[in-house]
Order: C-alpha cells, then structure tokens, then sequence
C-alpha cells in the first residue's frame, strides 16, 4: 500500500523559518511529522532528519532548536517524525515503562523494521513535495533515536551522506526493559552503515553502558568516523557537544559554506540544552 501525506498547517515563524506540519496514512496507521524549510532557498535544500529520543516527540525542545537552527543559520531542511509510541501516536505522553512495554509486546525487530520504512515514507512524502533535495540527507539522533536511526542508516546505506549516533550501545542498563535488548540485530546494522559517522559518548551513561557504545562506535562500518566523549549521565549534554554535531551535518551536507546566525534573531533559543 503506498501512501499518502496529508499536509496539515504552514507556519512562519523566527527567522523566517517555515513549519509545516503532515500526516502520513498507509497501513501501519498514521506517522505524525513536522518539516522545516530555510527562509527563501535559491533551491531545493538538503535535508536533515532528527531522530528524537526517549519520551521526547517531533517537536520536542531539542528537536524544535536543532531544526530551526538547521534552517535558519545552515540552509537545510529538517525533518522529523513521533516514535513508537510517542508524540501524536497516542493520547496522552507514556511513562519509559510503559511506551517500552509497548514496544517489547510488538516486538523489537518488528518495531525496528516498521520505523525504518516509516522513516522512508516520510522521505517520499517531502520528495513529491519537489521543496527538498532528497539526494543530500544527513541524519541527526541520540538514544533512542540512534536505536532507531541504525536500521534506517544500514537501509539507505549510501543514499546518506552523514550521521550523528550516540548515547547508545550493544548493552543496556537496569532502567531498561529486558525485551528492548537485540545485540545481534545492532551489530547487523551498524555494520551496514556507510556514512561518515559521528559519535557522542557520556562516559558515565547509566543507561548505555560505556563499554557497549565504545563497541558500537568500533563496529560501525563507516570509513569516516569520530567519536567524542564527555564526562557525565546519560541525560547531560554540553553545549558545545551541540555545536559538533550541527556542524558535523553542515559540513557534510553544504561543504565550504559557514552559517549564517550572525544577523539573525533568536539565536540563543537554538542551542538551548534539553
């Protein structure tokens, strides 16, 4: 069943960015997203997907900064979706244990399968649009949105120019659900990832252990690839962590160009930490 995308509201806001809000329906049911387009592009831009993590949603403080930051200061398109179990899937936001449950129930291959193809609609969905390149895409997700962000990067394997993965690994803490762990599936994948990769390590994560995203980072069948680390939990993020990997995207997917946040309003609200 193919689907189809039904565009929902268009809004200008800071900087001249536009938001545009969709609905895709197909037979796994309704994948709620938001697009972001740069003010007045020459031409079509790239496009940068923002995988959200755990207990967030397509709209969520992080994803929001990112995104504006992405389309108002680098010139690229954003697009990012709800999870499983998150954002405009449900009623009302879910607790970890319960979204988790959820999944575990479903299956966490299944799960995993169903949000890369979802993923992949949504990038048809924004290709008919003919407002974005879609042969220049980057993605952008931590936790939660690298576990899911892996079995999208191994499917599209060279169709991504860049990725930014972290704050997740081959092991799992107590906080975790048991039924969410799939190691052997994480390293299928990883090993299938092709883009130039950057990795963000909390090196005292209470949720990912150390040792299993330092084997993660090492498995990931990327050429290019970095990894950064910062003392702290798994919740904390340093400011200039942000800055790498909005620059790390830039620089991949609009080489030789600097941003463009000089002159801008608002600025200071896009690197908020959330």
């Amino acid at each position: 069943m193919r689907e189809t995308a039904e565009w929902i509201d268009h809004r200008v806001v800071d900087g001249g960015v536009i938001e545009r809000s969709f609905r895709l329906t197909g037979a796994a049911g309704p994948i709620p997203g938001m697009l972001w387009l740069p003010p007045r592009p020459n031409s079509p831009p790239p496009l940068v997907l923002l995988g959200h993590g755990g207990s967030g949603h397509k709209r969520s403080g992080r994803i929001a900064d990112l995104a504006h930051w992405f389309a108002a200061c680098a010139g690229l398109a954003a697009l990012a979706i709800d999870g499983p179990h998150h954002g405009e899937r449900v009623p009302a936001p879910l607790k970890a244990a319960e979204y988790q449950a959820l999944i575990v129930a479903e299956g966490i291959e299944t799960v995993l399968d169903r949000m890369a193809s979802e993923w992949r609609a949504a990038l048809r969905a924004v290709s008919i649009q003919g407002t974005v390149d879609t042969d220049h895409v980057g993605y952008l997700g931590l936790s939660m949105g690298t576990r899911f962000g892996l079995p999208l990067a191994a499917t599209m394997g060279d169709e991504l120019r860049c990725v930014v993965f972290g704050k997740f690994g081959l092991q799992q803490g107590p906080a975790m659900h048991k039924g969410l762990e799939a190691p052997e599936r994480v390293l299928r994948d990883a090993r299938l990832v092709t883009a130039p990769a950057l990795f963000h390590l909390q090196w005292h994560d209470e949720i990912f252990p150390r040792d299993g995203q330092l084997a993660l980072f090492d498995v990931l069948g990327s050429r290019d690839k970095q990894l950064i680390g910062y003392a702290g939990g798994h919740a904390e993020t340093k400011s200039q962590a942000i800055v790498l990997w909005r620059d790390f995207i830039r620089r991949h997917l609009t080489p030789g160009r600097a941003d463009n946040c000089q002159e801008l309003p608002g600025r200071a609200s896009w690197g908020r930490i959330r």
